[in-house]
């Protein structure tokens, strides 16, 4: 299957990330043909450092090289270096209603969360994630739940763009993470973790081990000291207890039987070393990887030229359909 998945270069890296969607991209490039893109051209919709974002950006690739992605297996590169992106959201964009975009639930989130910086870019943001996903006739889009309506507006673009032009584009289907879509903020489990969330209420992917231990000892539990699976009346020790599940291949039910009696602090140390241990050799490997920039811009430079041979095979037929050249 050909499956294409990105990522703002916004905040650092966390554990609800990786489990989120991360993990699929690893599982997914044994045995599919994957693209994954850092999408710079989306991080500037919202209030960013232009003095920063280069270095972000290298950030991130050494991030995503550490935990797993292998170049030999998959095209990793960033967006602004394959200009078709844009050319094809503004074809996209040709047909794409206003209202579609309007009604957009991270358009109306992202207008208040910052208010002094709505622009147009923010609005057209699902007609260039739609450019992404189509350029690389894309059939499999590894997403969290909060992209779900911007993936079915990409697949209602396509499916019109075939209509009213011919067949040209694959017809996307969204994967969901079967574990770990929603692994919530450590400070306030009501809360989807997020990497602008309070620092306290994430566990970064590259923390030190005094980091995470300080940050799973002071997460919020609940009332009571039962280590028990209960999202409506424990929410805080059952978003532990995920976490818990999906680092260690155990289920819910073997962890609470080998806790059975124990307190919260017993069960926080405990995950705490599991973490720190699972977590630890992602950290030094990206050490490593931040010293040799070389070696990681090499990798972006090749990622990029094959996306680009990839666009173009599609930008050509686009043109051709709609009378450019």
């Amino acid at each position: 299957m050909k499956i294409f998945s990105g990522t703002r270069p916004t905040g650092d890296l966390h554990i609800g990330n990786y489990l989120g969607a991360l993990k699929q991209w690893i599982d997914l490039q044994k045995s599919n043909d994957c693209l994954y893109c850092i999408v710079d051209w989306h991080a500037i919709t919202t209030p960013y450092s232009e003095k920063n974002l280069q270095k972000i950006i290298f950030d991130f690739a050494t991030s995503y090289l550490a935990i797993g992605l292998d170049p030999k297996k998959c095209i990793l590169f960033i967006q602004s270096q394959v200009k078709e992106h844009v050319e094809l959201a503004w074809i996209l964009g040709t047909i794409t209603p206003l209202g579609e975009l309007k009604r957009m639930t991270q358009f109306k989130d992202k207008s208040i969360k910052h208010s002094e910086y709505v622009n147009a870019g923010l609005l057209n943001y699902p007609i260039l994630m739609a450019a992404d996903i189509l350029l690389y006739q894309t059939e499999v889009v590894p997403i969290g739940k909060d992209q779900i309506q911007h993936l079915e507006l990409t697949r209602n673009i396509a499916e019109k763009f075939n209509k009213k032009y011919g067949k040209t584009f694959v017809v996307p289907k969204p994967m969901l993470p079967k574990q770990g879509a929603n692994i919530m903020s450590l400070i306030n489990p009501e809360k989807k973790m997020s990497k602008t969330d309070d620092e306290k209420g994430r566990i970064g992917l590259f923390d030190s081990p005094k980091e995470i231990e300080k940050k799973i000892m002071s997460a919020t539990t609940d009332s009571g000291k039962e280590i028990k699976y209960d999202v409506i009346n424990k929410k805080g020790i059952s978003n532990l207890l995920t976490i818990y599940s999906i680092f260690s291949e155990k289920t819910i039910k073997e962890i609470e039987k080998e806790f059975k009696n124990q307190g919260y602090g017993e069960f926080k140390k405990s995950l705490s070393q599991l973490l720190i241990e699972k977590l630890e050799p992602l950290r030094k490997k990206k050490q490593d990887l931040m010293k040799n920039p070389a070696y990681v811009n090499s990798i972006l430079e090749k990622g990029s030229k094959e996306a680009k041979k990839r666009a173009e095979t599609t930008m050509i037929k686009v043109r051709n359909k709609m009378g450019l050249k």
